[in-house]
């Protein structure tokens, strides 16, 4: 169970928090259920995500389940540095999208004093990790890890299959390109993918 850090007002330092996991195991809606006690805080809350995902829409951050929270759609993470400034808390959604500097950026952030969550996938579609994620849980102070359930065994699912078939790291999608997976499912199903080429 994740506690938020206690406030140390001699301690001018923030945090960061990082929620990751599988596509559908909750990481979206555990970062909007943290960002809305903050803002119920009356605490300065800034939210960003990528602006190549526009799959529910330009600006909200939404979650699978229609949660969502305005944000702040950013090309590069050096814009975040810009836009965060005075904020008590800053949320990050889909940092896998993001440039290495994220990495940077958020503990520059968390040295001003910031609280600072991101939410992404730890692993891509290959199982591999995924970008500046594994940098940025070697990092935070705190790192919880979701899970979906998986479609085809019922078992606790932590990859993300690619259902379709194409090679882009990169590609939006949602239960039409891709299911969570068990390691034993995942496995079979990459095994069965090998076989067909």
């Amino acid at each position: 169970m994740f506690l938020e850090n206690t406030v140390n007002h001699k301690e001018q330092f923030g945090w960061i928090e990082v929620i990751c996991g599988s596509m559908f195991s909750g990481k979206t809606e555990e970062l909007i259920r943290r960002l809305k006690r903050a803002q119920f805080a009356k605490q300065k809350v800034e939210i960003f995500k990528p602006s190549i995902d526009t799959r529910y829409d330009e600006e909200m951050v939404v979650s699978h389940d229609a949660n969502e929270i305005r944000s702040t759609p950013v090309p590069a993470a050096a814009n975040i540095a810009i836009l965060a400034q005075g904020c008590d808390v800053v949320g990050i959604d889909e940092a896998q999208f993001f440039d290495d500097e994220i990495v940077k950026i958020c503990n520059d952030l968390a040295n001003q004093g910031i609280r600072v969550i991101v939410a992404g996938l730890d692993m891509d579609f290959k199982g591999n990790p995924f970008g500046p994620m594994p940098a940025l849980m070697a990092t935070a102070e705190y790192v919880t890890k979701v899970h979906a359930v998986c479609t085809r065994t019922g078992n606790l699912a932590n990859y993300s299959f690619r259902k379709t078939d194409n090679d882009k790291l990169v590609m939006l999608g949602e239960t039409e390109e891709y299911e969570p997976l068990s390691r034993a499912a995942y496995y079979h199903a990459m095994r069965k993918d090998q076989e067909k080429k």
